[in-house]
């Protein structure tokens, strides 16, 4: 594998330079974090189940016309994406209460929320990715109004590719978050759905046993995270095959 430069490191993944301008290779780490990373593990073959299943869901949006910033795939542990300049938020949706909007407000988790309903985070580890408001993002010019807007109605057509796909499999998607970047052809901008969909970024529960197949396994240590998201990945019917092994590329300093 040609040596290529670290462009990034986060606590899941990293990013290397691509191989064509305006393209980035993102690498899947066996990496667990919760609680702001408090809590640490690693988890073997995570990084590969949550390659497989981005590139799964990041396919199918791109087939019904929610751009995103994935190619291809590479290997793996890696796929090809377009480079994006992220917007420093993270974007949540919920359909049922559960974690942080069951604790804020009092609701009981597990309960149907009366419609999806969109949040907005600012991302900064050190201040715990506080919950922000539309006000609190256009006067601090993280984005407009106009892309909050655009933002909205990309998480919503997120959610409802991932509802109807999850329940066919019989699966719940209780929430999930994803992130936005801008990209530009020309002289016009638009905004892709970028960084990763996987267990990692959706809480995912069992319809007829409430079974949690996501994060939270690892959160509230319920069993084993990689078992969980391999059972996703077979649901959905995305297991992956054995491949030759892939090693993280030499870095050039």
């Amino acid at each position: 594998m040609a040596r290529r430069k670290k462009v990034y490191e986060g606590k899941a993944k990293i990013l290397y330079e691509g191989p064509e301008p305006g393209t980035l290779v993102q690498y899947f780490k066996d990496d667990a974090t919760a609680f702001n990373a408090e809590k640490r593990a690693t988890v073997e073959g995570k990084g590969v189940l949550n390659n497989r299943l981005s590139e799964f869901f990041m396919s199918g949006l791109n087939s019904v016309g929610v751009p995103t910033h994935f190619i291809r795939r590479l290997n793996m542990r890696e796929q090809l994406i377009r480079a994006v300049e992220i917007i420093p938020l993270e974007v949540v949706v919920r359909n049922v209460a559960a974690g942080s909007i069951s604790k804020r407000l009092g609701i009981e988790e597990g309960t149907a929320l009366p419609r999806p309903i969109v949040e907005f985070y600012f991302k900064n580890d050190e201040l715990g990715d506080p919950l922000v408001s539309e006000e609190h993002i256009i006067a601090f010019g993280w984005a407009t109004q106009q892309d909050l807007d655009d933002m909205v109605s990309l998480a919503l057509r997120v959610n409802d590719f991932l509802s109807g796909l999850m329940l066919g499999v019989g699966i719940k998607l209780v929430d999930f978050k994803i992130e936005i970047g801008r990209i530009w052809d020309g002289d016009y901008m638009r905004l892709i759905v970028a960084d990763e969909i996987s267990p990692d970024s959706c809480r995912l529960w069992d319809i007829e046993t409430g079974q949690k197949l996501d994060k939270d396994v690892f959160r509230r240590d319920l069993g084993n995270l990689a078992d969980a998201y391999t059972e996703v990945a077979r649901r959905l019917g995305v297991m992956p095959q054995r491949e030759p092994g892939t090693t993280k590329p030499t870095l050039i300093n």
